[in-house]
């Protein structure tokens, strides 16, 4: 797949996934929970469990695998083995409990969160399924940055917050890699990134987003008549080409606009609109405020509403 655009989207939006509690558990025990997080992560480190949503039937998670819900507003997560009731477990959201799991018996179990900004959101609520269920079995990356995010959540050794949240990010890394491997993608950006066909004329237009493109020449690039190409790039990416490419050049002037200091008449010459108030009003249609009202509230740590954002 097209991993370095991959990375470019990581790198584009506000993304990043970060652990939130776990449990160590011997003996049967089923642990529930509502969900205030349009997405959120489970991840099986040992043992086996069945995990249940709404709108979702059992999903079987095995030693490894990564479950990412999406828009769902409960779930309940039940293993062990052995007579009697199941032991109810609440998540210990300072990770404390993961450190009684040094016996090979004790099912381990880490959840987590997928932070996103509006357009992260966006993009990854239309390219996930209800539940994505993502099997270590096929991955060893995915079995390798689970493995190292517990063992710094048991260990909580000089350093442990940051290393969390690095390995917190590369685990969501490798769970959008794996899923793109091991599932049947529905239109959006993750199967558009998977497109042969599609490739060069994608790599064009992030490679030159200034660029006044047509479809004949994008056509031209992935050696597709004009028809062919509009109808495929629909079909894998959900909207049309230069709807895409419109869609980009937002994400890259939100970039532009939270790390540096840019005019925003030479963003809007960067990104090929013909002035400064085209590019306002297209960004304003598509963000929901102005340039210069996003660089100042995305700076000042506030969220949309105005509210500052939470540092969790």
């Amino acid at each position: 797949m097209a991993g370095d655009q991959l990375s470019e989207v990581f790198d584009l939006v506000e993304v990043r996934g970060v652990l939130s509690g776990g449990f160590a558990a011997l003996g049967p025990w089923v642990s529930r929970a509502d969900i205030g997080d349009p997405l959120k992560f489970v991840a099986m480190v040992r043992g086996r469990a069945r995990l249940r949503t709404d709108g979702v039937g059992p999903v079987e998670l095995d030693a490894g695998d990564v479950a990412i819900l999406n828009d769902r507003s409960w779930l309940e997560v039940a293993g062990g083995h052995g007579a009697g009731p199941r032991r109810e477990i609440v998540p210990d959201q300072q990770l404390a409990g993961v450190l009684d799991a040094a016996h090979e018996a004790h099912d381990v179990v880490l959840g987590g969160r997928i932070e996103l900004d509006p357009a992260g959101r966006a993009l990854l609520s239309e390219a996930l399924p209800p539940v994505a269920h993502v099997r270590a079995a096929a991955s060893a990356h995915l079995r390798a940055s689970l493995h190292r995010l517990f063992e710094e959540a048991a260990g909580q050794r000089a350093g442990s917050a940051f290393a969390i949240r690095q390995y917190g990010q590369l685990l969501l890394l490798d769970v959008l890699r794996a899923h793109v491997e091991q599932s049947v993608l529905p239109p959006g950006w993750l199967k558009l990134l998977t497109d042969e066909r599609l490739r060069p004329a994608l790599t064009a237009m992030h490679a030159h987003p200034g660029r006044t493109w047509g479809l004949v020449e994008l056509a031209g690039a992935a050696a597709m008549s004009r028809t062919s190409f509009a109808e495929r790039f629909r079909a894998v990416a959900g909207v049309p080409p230069l709807t895409y490419l419109n869609r980009w050049r937002m994400l890259l002037a939100q970039r532009a606009l939270r790390g540096g200091d840019v005019r925003v008449g030479e963003l809007a010459d960067r990104l090929g609109y013909g002035s400064e108030s085209a590019f306002s009003t297209a960004f304003k249609r598509a963000v929901g405020e102005s340039p210069l009202r996003y660089r100042h509230r995305v700076r000042s740590g506030a969220a949309p509403d105005g509210r500052l954002r939470s540092g969790g």
